[in-house]
């Protein structure tokens, strides 16, 4: 299914792991296997947070880096905030929990999901041209898929994460952003 995935919203960019502890993650990341260096949230501001569709005021923690072309993002989610988040780890996860495509066009990405039969499990939205959209796990059993949007402020600090990954030299592994 994900090959199919992969033709229909181009090719996976980020894989999304779920964490009960993000610290101890950032240090297996950076010490154990060598990727980084690591641009770190304390507190992400997501907007219009929706779990199933309804408001939910989820508070998370964030850390992005690339590894070649492929984006590891970790997540902590720092509340009991309904999301797709809490039900992984609820179900006995830790680990990979999603892989995130950068459609294009997010509106036609969601439009040609739909008419695949997707459900939107949750979505919110992270800056300017920042939407995000997780399709509901029903579908497919296993790996969740994101789209994400990436033609604002968001894709451009994507990129240079890439671009600070390229040459990072194993100095400031984790790299603080916000208060």
């Amino acid at each position: 299914m994900l090959r199919s995935m992969s033709r229909r919203f181009g090719p996976i960019r980020q894989n999304g792991y779920v964490v009960r502890d993000i610290e101890a993650a950032l240090k297996h990341w950076t010490e154990v296997l060598g990727v980084g260096p690591f641009f770190y949230f304390e507190r992400v501001p997501i907007e219009d947070f929706r779990y199933r569709g309804e408001p939910s005021p989820l508070e998370v923690s964030i850390a992005l880096a690339n590894s070649g072309d492929l984006q590891v993002e970790l997540i902590q989610q720092r509340n009991d905030a309904p999301s797709m988040y809490r039900d992984f780890l609820a179900a006995g996860h830790e680990g990979l929990q999603h892989v995130a495509f950068w459609p294009e066009d997010l509106d036609a990405a969601l439009a040609d999901a739909a008419a695949a039969g997707f459900a939107v499990g949750q979505s919110g939205e992270i800056g300017e041209r920042g939407r995000f959209v997780y399709l509901a796990p029903e579908h497919h059993p296993g790996t969740v898929m994101e789209l994400s949007e990436v033609s604002g402020p968001k894709g451009r600090f994507f990129a240079h994460i890439a671009e600070v990954a390229r040459g990072w030299d194993g100095s400031e592994p984790v790299r603080p952003i916000g208060g």
